[in-house]
C-alpha cells in the first residue's frame, strides 16, 4: 500500500497549543511562551536583535546574564524538528544577551539539515542521529583541515501518541507497535492489544498509523527501538526514511502530532513536547520491566544515562540502550546532536557558533530543557560536550 501524504497543520496552531499549556505554569514559563508566540507561524525562527524580539518578555534573564557573547552578524543553522522547541527557548535567551548576533534556525528535519551543512550553507546542523561514515567523509570538503563531529545537546523521550475514543490509558509493547506500524495489526480491538489492556474498552475501529514523510532522526530512533526490542516483528532496517508498510504520512513532528490530534483511531510517534502541547495521550510501554513505563522526562533520563560514548576524539556520538528492561527506563529516546566542524569552521561564524553552543551546553542551557519536556544531558556527557565546543576552530 502506498503512503498517503497529508499536509501538516500551520505552525501557528502548534504554538497556540503550546501557549495554552505553558500559561498554566510559573511566571518564568509565561515569559517563554510569550516569546515563542511572538514568532509563531514562522518557518525561520529569528532571535538576537531581530524585530521579533522588540516586544516584551522571552528567554531567561538570569541565564542571559551568564552568557559570553562573541562574534556578530547572522548565524544560520537548520535540521532537527525534534529540538525546535528547545531552540526557540535557547534563541530567545541568547538574544537577550547577544543583540549583535542574528540566529536563524530552520526546523527542516535532520536529513535536510545535514545536507545543508555539508553544502556549506549553515554554520551548524541539528540531527537526531549521529553522522554516517560517508557523511563524515563528505564533510571534509566543508571543514577545511578537519571533519564534522557530533555534539549531543538535547535528550528526551519519543512519545507514541494515540487518539482512540473512550480509551484514556493504553499499554503496548515493541512487538505490537511493530505490527501496528507495519500494517499487520489493523483494528484497535485486535487480540494482541486486548491482551495488554484487559480493563480498556477498545473499539472495533480501524487503526490510522502516521509516520514521517521527511527524512527524520525521530524515525531513525523509533525504528532502532523497534528493531532492537522486536527484531522478528520489525523486518526493516532502521533509518531516517520510513520503510514500514502502509500507513499515512505527514511532514515534521508538528505534522504527525497534528494528525493524531485530529484523526480518530490514529497513532504516531513524536517528541513528548508535541504531545504535551497538543494534549495528546501517550502509550505506556511494556518493556519487560516490573511495570509499564510512561513517557516522561525522568524515565527517558534513566535510559539515556545508560548510553555509552561511541565516538572518538572530539566526536561524542552515543550508543543508546533501546532494548533496556530496567525499571522506570523509557527506551524510545533520542539525543539530538549539533553538527559542527572540529576544525575548519568559517572564520566569519566561528566565534558566534562557539558562543551559542557554549551556552546551549551550559548548566543554564541544559536545566531549562526540563520545562519543555526534554531531558538534560547526564553530567558526565555534558562536561565532555563543553570541552569539545571550546576546542572548535
Amino acid at each position: 500500500m502506498r503512503s498517503t501524504h497529508l499536509a501538516p497543520s500551520p505552525t501557528g496552531g502548534f504554538w497556540k497549543e503550546l501557549l495554552k499549556v505553558k500559561l498554566q505554569r510559573k511566571n518564568r514559563l509565561r515569559a517563554i511562551a510569550a516569546g515563542a508566540l511572538a514568532v509563531s507561524g514562522a518557518l525561520v525562527l529569528t532571535a538576537c536583535g531581530s524585530d521579533d524580539n522588540s516586544g516584551g518578555g522571552g528567554g531567561d534573564s538570569k541565564a542571559a546574564s551568564n552568557i559570553k557573547c562573541d562574534g556578530k552578524g547572522q548565524l544560520l543553522a537548520s535540521g532537527s524538528s525534534a529540538q525546535k522547541n528547545a531552540m526557540d527557548l535557547w534563541i530567545k535567551t541568547y538574544g537577550e544577551a547577544c543583540k549583535d548576533t542574528k540566529l536563524n534556525y530552520k526546523a527542516t528535519g535532520s536529513g535536510a539539515g545535514i545536507q545543508e551543512f555539508l553544502q556549506g550553507k549553515t554554520a551548524f546542523a541539528g540531527s537526531d542521529s549521529a553522522l554516517k561514515p560517508e557523511e563524515v567523509k563528505s564533510s571534509e570538503k566543508v571543514c577545511k583541515g578537519g571533519k564534522a563531529i557530533d555534539l549531543p545537546m538535547v535528550g528526551g523521550p519519543i512519545a507514541v501518541g494515540f487518539n482512540v475514543p473512550g480509551v484514556d490509558k493504553l499499554t503496548l509493547n515493541a512487538e505490537v507497535l511493530a505490527k501496528i506500524f507495519n500494517s499487520e495489526i489493523k483494528k484497535w480491538d485486535d487480540p494482541a492489544i486486548k491482551a495488554l489492556n484487559k480493563d480498556a474498552k477498545l473499539p472495533s475501529l480501524k487503526i490510522q498509523a502516521f509516520h514521517r514523510s521527511d527524512e527524520s532522526g525521530t524515525t531513525d530512533n523509533f525504528t532502532k527501538y523497534l528493531k532492537a526490542a522486536a527484531p522478528k516483528a520489525w523486518p526493516h532496517e532502521p533509518g531516517k526514511a520510513w520503510e514500514g508498510k502502509g500507513g499515512q504520512s505527514a511532514d515534521g513532528s508538528s505534522g504527525v502530532s497534528s494528525q493524531v490530534k485530529q484523526v480518530s483511531g490514529s497513532i504516531s510517534y513524536f517528541e513528548l513536547s508535541y504531545a504535551t502541547a497538543n494534549s495528546i495521550k501517550t502509550v505506556d510501554l511494556n518493556t519487560g520491566a516490573s511495570a509499564p513505563v510512561q513517557a516522561t522526562v525522568e524515565n527517558a533520563s534513566k535510559a539515556i544515562s545508560e548510553a555509552k560514548v561511541k565516538g572518538t576524539g572530539k566526536d561524542l556520538a552515543l550508543d543508546l540502550a533501546y532494548d533496556t528492561k530496567a525499571d522506570g527506563a523509557y527506551p524510545i529516546t533520542l539525543v539530538t546532536y549539533e553538527i559542527a566542524c572540529d576544525k575548519g569552521n568559517k572564520a566569519s561564524t566561528l566565534p558566534a557558533t562557539k558562543s551559542f553552543l557554549n551556552y546551549v551546553a551550559s548548566e543554564d542551557g541544559q536545566t531549562s530543557l526540563k520545562e519543555l519536556g526534554y531531558a538534560p544531558l547526564p553530567t558526565e556527557i555534558a562536561n565532555k560536550v563543553r570541552e569539545s565546543v571550546k576546542s572548535l576552530s
